[in-house]
Order: structure tokens, then C-alpha cells, then sequence
């Protein structure tokens, strides 16, 4: 268990130094001890508590009608992405291969999600990715993407980005804006995923769930205290790689 804390306060540090988001890297590191839904759910508690956080401190920059045209959209999306979640956890195995006399199963979800870990790394890592940008009339479509996307895997910063950098919106309000839009999506999504708790096997996993949410969160607040946020390009790469590592390997029916 201890090495479970341990590894959620690094990866969660690690946000201030990789220019990864946090669920970015935190989902990916929790995969490797929980199963995947459980992975994906506990990112959430920890994705929704540093936001609350941020939104104590930013909360008058908010933009209502850029806020309302977004989140309006992302929460009944982001139901639908986290049921959708549900859905692949039952779903049979699309095929499997052998080492030595270990068999490993290829399923639909870790496949689905190793997808999403790839496209998202890049969106953060790549500079193309990164500077792309959709005009602000199309914040309606973004909400919806973003918040789907948030249900399904966690991953909805990075589309949110695309979507608000061209609304007119001055940095404090971009940040702000951004950060309201995630808490109401990361409410709506694990309302769903309590839901689907024993589906999901949570219940099971609510003592060490609990103890690395605490963990994670942590290591979120003391970056956010002490630590510059800078992005070091050598360990943004070396996280990169290691994210593409684990993807892989879930992909490939490598996990807990």
C-alpha cells in the first residue's frame, strides 16, 4: 500500500514539472495497481478535489456565458461518457497471446483506453497539437467532446484547451473558466461511476482507493504551494515515453 501513496504523490508532483495534466498522468500510474475502472474513478476524486481547490482561488474570473455554453453540453455528455465506461467493463475479450505459461487477455477497454492515453499524450506533448485551436462558436461541440471524453477516460483538459483558447477570454478567465467546466464535469461523472460501484468493483478497493486519493491530492497541493510550475523538457519527454510504455502494455492485457 505504501508504494501505492508513494506512487500517486509523485505522479501527481510530477504535473508541475512534465506539462502533463494531472489525470493525464495520475490515471496511468493508478492502472498499474488497480483495475482499470478503479483507476479511472479514483483519478476523478483526486481530478475534482484539486479543482475545487483551484476554484476557491480563481472563481471570480469565471465567464458565465462562455461557462454556460460549454458546461451546459459536457455534463450530460460526461454521464454518457462514464456510462459508456460501465458498458466496456463487461464486454468480452477481443483476443489474447501467451509469455512463457502466463496467458494475456486483449479487452475492449484497456484497448480503448490505451488509444485515448496515446492521443492525449500527444495533444500535450506535440507543439501542433498544442497550439490548435476552434473558433468559439463551436464551444457547444467542444463541451460535448470534452465532456464525454472526461467520462470515459478522464481525459478532457486537453480538448477543453482546444475549444476555450479562441473565446475571447483573458488568462485569468481562460483559467478560471476551464476549471469550473471540469468540476461540473467531474461531478457528473462520478455520480455515474457510483452507480456503477459494484459493477465496477470499487467497494472492494475503498480503503486503498481512499488512501491514494488522499496521497495524490498531496502531492497536487504541495506542487501548487512550493513548487514552480515549470515544464523541464527532458522529463517531459521521459514521462511521455513512459506513458506511451503504459498504454502499451494495458493495450496489450498487461495489468492489474
Amino acid at each position: 500500500m505504501v508504494f501505492v501513496l508513494l506512487t500517486a504523490l509523485l505522479a501527481s508532483g510530477l504535473t508541475f514539472f512534465s506539462g502533463f495534466g494531472l489525470g493525464t498522468i495520475l490515471m496511468p500510474a493508478m492502472a498499474l495497481f488497480f483495475p482499470l475502472p478503479d483507476a479511472v474513478a479514483l483519478t476523478a476524486v483526486v481530478h475534482l478535489l484539486n479543482n475545487v481547490f483551484k476554484w476557491t482561488l480563481v472563481r471570480p474570473s469565471v465567464d458565465r456565458a462562455v461557462f454556460i455554453r460549454f458546461a451546459l453540453p459536457a455534463v450530460p455528455a460526461a454521464f454518457l461518457g462514464a456510462w459508456l465506461l460501465g458498458r466496456m467493463a463487461g464486454m468480452r475479450e477481443v483476443g489474447s497471446w501467451a509469455l512463457g505459461d502466463r496467458v494475456f487477455h486483449v479487452e475492449v477497454m484497456p484497448l480503448c483506453m490505451a488509444c485515448l492515453m496515446v492521443f492525449f499524450a500527444a495533444m500535450d506533448l506535440l507543439p501542433g497539437l498544442k497550439a490548435w485551436a476552434v473558433d468559439r462558436r463551436y464551444l457547444f461541440l467542444g463541451g460535448m467532446l470534452s465532456g464525454f471524453f472526461g467520462g470515459l477516460s478522464g481525459h478532457q483538459g486537453a480538448l477543453r484547451s482546444v475549444f476555450l483558447l479562441r473565446s475571447g477570454l483573458s488568462k485569468e478567465s481562460f483559467v478560471a473558466t476551464g476549471v469550473a467546466a471540469a468540476c461540473f464535469v467531474d461531478l457528473a461523472r462520478l455520480v455515474q461511476y457510483a452507480r456503477q460501484a459494484a459493477k465496477l468493483d470499487m467497494i472492494q478497493h475503498g480503503p486503498l482507493l481512499g488512501g491514494a486519493t488522499l496521497a495524490a491530492f498531496a502531492g497536487a497541493w504541495l506542487g501548487n504551494r512550493f513548487l514552480p510550475k515549470v515544464t523541464l523538457q527532458g522529463i517531459q519527454v521521459l514521462v511521455a515515453l513512459l506513458l506511451l510504455v503504459i498504454a502499451l502494455l494495458l493495450g496489450a492485457g498487461v495489468h492489474s
